[in-house]
């Protein structure tokens, strides 16, 4: 198929790729939106939409070979088109080809070490998805999780509000995992994994995977003081 000659291995090619294929995309259903449309002409066969990493793009029939050298796009986007109406048809293609777009990053992302794939992904995510764009829905952040990472340091967020300690846990950042890879739950005894929320007992200062103590980024927010359920069970 024309255009497909990449095979990105590293974070940054697989993200160059994901980027050219991408802005295929948009060409196609923004500037190009009248051609694409009309090349999608329900009367055809089996029509998927392609775009390449050199920021090309075309409607052709399904690779062949089976397995495929990459992952298929949506099969038969032409046959729902004169059935819907034209943005609604165009969104539907923007959210298969964000999924397309994904899939292809994880086939050539397959090798890559958990730190990588989680840098890749991180890349991807600041860019708004293809459907977002097409609907002009902008992506609602998790502000709740978004306080805590902005605002903890070293394990644990303290902030002095109104006087009094506040208490809460974040999201440990990729840069400190090595740093914490010891820490251990005290609830289940187990390690620390990225990205997972943890809290800390201000009386006996153990770590707890927020799940294990039924705690959530939220609730811990809303906390002056968090105490274990050991500690809570302790007389005095």
């Amino acid at each position: 198929m024309a255009g497909e000659s990449s095979n990105p291995g590293t974070v940054e090619e697989i993200f160059k790729d994901f980027s050219g294929r991408r802005s295929a995309f948009l060409q196609a259903l923004s500037t190009d939106v009248d051609k694409f449309y009309s090349l999608c002409n329900p009367e055809m066969e089996n029509l998927c939409l392609y775009g390449h990493p050199n920021g090309t793009w075309e409607v052709n029939l399904p690779a062949e070979e089976v397995p495929p050298e990459l992952p298929e796009p949506a099969l038969g986007i032409n046959f729902a088109r004169d059935g819907m109406q034209r943005q609604d048809w165009l969104s539907l293609v923007a959210v298969h080809s964000d999924c397309w777009l994904l899939s292809v990053s994880s086939y050539f992302g397959a090798r890559l070490t958990r730190n990588e794939k989680k840098r890749l992904f991180n890349l991807i995510n600041e860019l708004p998805t293809l459907f977002e764009v097409m609907t002009g829905k902008k992506t609602v952040k998790d502000t709740p999780s978004m306080d805590l990472e902005s605002k903890s340091q070293n394990g644990v967020r303290r902030s002095i509000e109104e006087g009094e300690t506040k208490s809460t846990a974040r999201l440990m950042e990729e840069s400190s995992e090595d740093e914490h890879g010891e820490t251990l739950c005290g609830s289940c005894g187990g390690h620390y994994l990225n990205e997972e929320f943890w809290i800390c007992c201000d009386v006996c200062e153990r770590w707890y995977h927020g799940k294990c103590v039924k705690i959530t980024p939220a609730k811990a927010e809303s906390m002056k003081q968090y105490k274990c359920p050991s500690c809570c069970t302790k007389k005095g």
